[in-house]
């Protein structure tokens, strides 16, 4: 996950960029050993959630808009009970501000293909085979949010947090049969979350933001430290992404299930 970085100046410092770097290993660390176990195993790599033929394409798209959705919704909600200020601007001039905007949705679209293919990708893949999807989901889920308990400023209602979005990110691939709607949906939120709106993002409150954005009130209502994501509004407006994403894509498309499952799927796709 990101840490935070020293120095608002993005042009001036090597560090957003050492980070940017980091994130593009490890997603690189995590597809190399995939890509050359799809060959062993004489399938497409695509089949493991991230299909070249979608790169970037409709489903990456709709999730961005879902993303940005979910943060705006999620700030709103603060914001109507006092519990959130925009404040004055932190970046002077366009120039500084496209430069960050830009950065931080690279940034977030990097940490969205490595956090979602590595939870929800290859070992989702193999798991739903051996327990199905969703016992393989939960287990993933967990140990998404375990990760963030890393992060300076995180609790256990921020990691709650973190495992619903899992789910709600596990329905997702389920329901579409890939991961580029999570991929948009994760880095769009999190660049909301960050740039934005400018709160912290899982604990970490990150240089290069657009505001000196303030959170006060009660933790229930702000998330504290944790930020939006800790919020008791979070918790519902996920609860209604999973209704909104089950009424959006009905039937199940995922083809990591057992053979069974599959022969299931396809039996009542026919019929219907």
């Amino acid at each position: 996950m990101p840490t935070e970085l020293s120095g608002a100046s993005l042009a001036g410092s090597p560090f957003p960029w050492l980070m940017f770097l980091q994130e593009a290993l490890l997603f690189a660390a995590a597809l190399l050993p995939v890509w050359l176990l799809a060959r062993l195993e004489h399938r497409p790599a695509g089949d493991y959630g991230l299909p070249a033929r979608e790169l970037f394409g409709s489903r990456f798209w709709q999730g961005c808009l879902l993303g940005l959705a979910e943060i705006s919704v999620l700030v709103g909600a603060i914001a109507l009970f006092g519990g959130y200020r925009f404040g004055t601007l932190a970046l002077r001039g366009p120039g500084a501000m496209m430069a960050w905007l830009v950065f931080w949705f690279a940034f977030f679209v990097v940490v969205g293909l490595y956090e979602e293919f590595l939870f929800r990708g290859y070992v989702q893949f193999t798991l739903s085979r051996a327990v199905r999807f969703w016992p393989a989901a939960w287990i993933l889920s967990l140990g998404f949010g375990a990760l963030h308990l890393m992060n300076r400023g995180e609790n256990w209602v921020g990691v709650a947090g973190v495992v619903a979005a899992g789910l709600v990110f596990a329905l997702a691939l389920r329901r579409t049969g890939n991961l580029w709607l999570a991929v948009g949906w994760h880095a769009a939120f999190d660049f909301g979350e960050t740039f934005l709106y400018s709160v912290p993002n899982s604990g970490a409150v990150l240089h290069g933001h657009l505001s000196n954005a303030v959170l006060e009130g009660p933790v229930w209502l702000t998330g504290g430290s944790v930020g939006p994501e800790g919020s008791v509004f979070s918790f519902l407006i996920m609860g209604a992404s999973a209704l909104l994403i089950h009424l959006l894509f009905p039937r199940s498309q995922y083809g990591g299930l057992p053979a069974a499952a599959v022969q299931r799927t396809r039996s009542e796709t026919s019929t219907s």
